[in-house]
């Protein structure tokens, strides 16, 4: 990407403010890239990576998709939601990967990074911008649709949230436990929770219980080295970041921990 020359003296205040804020975005692409040529667009080397590094090689085999594979197409303007990006000149992955467990996803990154491609994560829900579908290099779309593992915890009045579940599944599963409890999210039920929290969502609890990053407790976070981490051993500043700060930018969150919130059993409005 190149950027315009500043022809103005009183525009470079703004411009060293959007640097500042873009860098720790495009560094993280250049982390997982800068290894290996942009215009690497062989899957079979990546894909004999992930079963070289497995042992259940008809599971990953089943979690892997590419566009010689019948379902790729339609697999992949599932996850688009926006009919602007479903055209013949968007450019698609060149591998889609669904992994059910944490050791998966570790495979995947480093698989990734040793064959050069860019990484797109797609946590569950709405991409209307397709931002972890396309890209302009070739990429592997990391799709944790089947990471959406709940654990609501009433006692405590927290729950574990695998990255990949949906609001609407994330308040069902409160709802099966208690009537007294509440995650304070948005409304729309077939939002991602991932991509909601690290994405600054907030709903109509907003003005009492705040945004929902704010009632993020713990996270499971895998740095671009494989390494899963938690609150304690990330350190505040990046548990901070991650919460409403682009999440995606430093790594994959995993799942995150959350509190819920009293509510009364029953309301009414006029």
């Amino acid at each position: 990407m190149q950027l315009t020359p500043l022809h103005q003296t009183q525009e470079n205040m703004k411009t060293s403010q959007l640097v500042f804020l873009l860098l720790p975005t495009l560094c993280f692409f250049v982390s997982w890239g800068a290894t290996s040529p942009f215009d690497v667009d062989d899957s079979e080397d990546f894909i004999s990576c992930l079963q070289s590094k497995t042992n259940n090689l008809t599971s990953i085999s089943q979690l892997i998709f590419t566009p010689l594979n019948s379902s790729f197409e339609s697999i992949w303007e599932a996850r688009v939601n926006n009919l602007r990006f479903i055209k013949p000149s968007t450019p698609r992955p060149s591998v889609i990967v669904t992994p059910i467990d944490e050791t998966q996803i570790q495979t995947a990154l480093l698989c990734t990074k040793k064959h050069g491609y860019q990484i797109r994560i797609r946590s569950g829900g709405h991409d209307f911008e397709g931002v972890s579908s396309s890209d302009v290099v070739p990429f592997v779309m990391l799709d944790l649709v089947n990471m959406k593992s709940i654990d609501v915890d009433v006692g405590n009045k927290t729950a574990w949230v695998q990255a990949g579940a949906l609001l609407g599944e994330l308040y069902y599963s409160i709802s099966q436990k208690t009537n007294t409890l509440y995650f304070p999210a948005g409304v729309c039920p077939t939002v991602g929770v991932g991509g909601y929290i690290g994405g600054g969502g907030h709903g109509n609890l907003v003005r009492k219980y705040g945004t929902a990053a704010d009632n993020v407790l713990d996270v499971q976070f895998m740095d671009v080295s494989g390494n899963i981490l938690d609150r304690k051993s990330m350190g505040e500043d990046l548990f901070w970041v991650l919460r409403d700060g682009g999440s995606s930018s430093f790594g994959i969150v995993l799942a995150w921990k959350l509190r819920l919130v009293p509510v009364p059993e029953i309301v009414s409005s006029p």
